[in-house]
């Protein structure tokens, strides 16, 4: 069983594969058919594998994101989890990280 089916089963059991940290990072989040029309944006909580962010727009389960720290490096390819409506006509995107790890607590201030 490789690691993707290994995080799945354990998703079955508890909902959560790994915990998340309350931690606001400001990071530029944009649509990978539209990379260029990024927004400037904070992350509410996260983890090694996925982030929630608040967007200024509705995605769509499944959208494609990228996802870069003020700070710069490369982006972050992820796939939207989950788009709810949040009030103040903003959204909160959960975003997994299907391929790769993230550290954030090397880049946030919490």
């Amino acid at each position: 069983m490789n690691g993707a089916q290994r995080r799945a089963n354990k998703r079955l059991f508890d909902g959560r594969i790994e915990k998340r940290l309350p931690t606001s990072v400001p990071v530029y989040l944009a649509s990978i058919g539209e990379p260029r029309a990024r927004e400037r944006t904070l992350t509410e909580n996260v983890s090694p594998h996925g982030v929630r962010v608040i967007s200024k727009r509705p995605w769509q389960s499944g959208e494609g994101s990228l996802i870069t720290l003020f700070t710069g490096g490369f982006p972050q390819v992820g796939r939207v989890i989950y788009c709810l409506p949040k009030v103040g006509d903003c959204f909160c995107l959960g975003v997994e990280f299907p391929d790769r790890t993230v550290k954030w607590d090397v880049h946030s201030s919490a």
